[in-house]
């Protein structure tokens, strides 16, 4: 079911409001509508926009004016604001963005270009109410997870928030240079900054799907809720296409050597994507261009043994014995994305499952990640 959003129209034109409603009119959107800059503010708390639309030239209060108050509300603070404007002048356009207007749109107004500017600042909008969303979650698991509570704090403050902070910085940051100079850049250069933009994009996405993993696979432990273990055929000639389409911007498909087997097995279709993915991605991170990774998957008794060799960085006792949640080992020293949650959720997936996991290695030389996931009975 698609998000409905809420959009405040402050205009002392009724008819601006018609114009605005007719080019808007979609079932994903609520529109309300406020006469006045003050009358605006005071229903604010009633109507719980996820945008303003806010008209310049108003009696009484103009529109920069209600901008300047709206942003100054902390809780107000983050909902864009788009200004509807006749005004054309490149000192105008600066008074709104400098009152903290995040976009304008000009009159008469285009249908297309409002329902682009307007769908581009949900989105915007969309994604910090996702990571307020973790916020609340990381507090959330802070408060289940009491076993560990003093290394999650100091890790989740130092990590999760660098690995959120560091794509919406590319976000807000590509944004704000088209809004400077859009006029003067050409078509490969938009494109290009959309490019950063949008990897910045995947790149938080990605993040809070396998946050949001982690905490379903602990909260299913800690409620021993049912686990999601329906049956799904382990395809050699599938998997090994699924790796290789992955591992391909990374240049290393070369580097793969595959010895697998086929199997039906008692695990979800999802989980075994997310524990392909984690293992593999684990094993690019930590090996060098170059480098054999062995993925092999063997039929033993009523399991199916898969393994994944790299031999990169490899592991001293100590670090495995330590692999949990939010763990890193010699970030220091070698720069490194994400927060140290794929082997974990890999090892709760497949304890969940009725299987076993266990890592062998020899520090500086290699790593295998072994796993063993119960055959489907037919």
């Amino acid at each position: 079911m698609a998000n409905i959003f809420s959009i405040l129209v402050v205009d002392d034109e009724p008819n601006n409001f018609d114009v605005l409603e007719a080019f808007l009119s979609d079932r994903t959107y609520h529109l309300y509508y406020a006469a006045s800059g003050k009358n605006a503010i005071s229903c604010l708390e009633k109507f719980q926009p996820d945008l303003i639309l806010l008209d310049v030239m108003m009696p009484e209060m103009d529109g920069i004016e209600v901008c300047k108050r709206i942003k100054a509300i902390p809780q107000w603070k983050v909902v864009p604001i788009i200004m509807v404007t006749a005004l054309s002048a490149k000192s105008d356009l600066a008074d709104c963005l400098n009152a903290g207007a995040d976009d304008f749109i000009s009159k008469p107004i285009n249908s297309l270009e409002l329902r682009a500017r307007v769908n581009s600042m949900l989105r915007i909008k969309r994604q910090y109410d996702d990571i307020q969303t973790l916020s609340v979650i990381q507090e959330n698991t802070i408060n289940i997870l009491e076993s560990t509570l003093n290394e999650l704090r100091g890790n989740l403050a130092s990590r999760l928030s660098h690995e959120i902070n560091t794509p919406l910085n590319g976000i807000i940051g590509t944004i704000d240079l088209l809004k400077e100079d859009l006029e003067n850049m050409d078509i490969t250069e938009i494109r290009e900054m959309l490019g950063w933009a949008d990897e910045s994009a995947h790149r938080l996405e990605n993040l809070t799907k396998k946050f949001l993993i982690y905490l379903e696979l602990e909260i299913s432990t800690i409620r021993q809720q049912t686990f999601e273990s329906t049956n799904t055929k382990f395809s050699a000639s599938a998997i090994e296409t699924l790796i290789k389409s992955y591992t391909k911007n990374s240049g290393r498909v070369e580097d793969i050597i595959f010895s697998l087997e086929d199997a039906d097995i008692v695990l979800s279709y999802r989980y075994l994507l997310t524990v392909l993915h984690e293992l593999i991605d684990n094993a690019l991170k930590f090996s060098s261009l170059g480098t054999m990774i062995k993925i092999s998957s063997k039929v033993v008794g009523e399991m199916l043994n898969l393994s994944i060799q790299d031999l990169g960085r490899g592991m001293t006792e100590e670090q495995i014995a330590r692999i949990g949640a939010f763990i890193q080992f010699e970030r220091k020293s070698y720069e490194q994305q994400g927060i140290g949650l794929g082997l974990r959720i890999v090892k709760k997936i497949v304890e969940l499952a009725g299987g076993n996991f266990s890592i062998t290695s020899i520090y500086q030389q290699e790593t295998t990640i072994n796993i063993s996931l119960p055959i489907a009975q037919s």
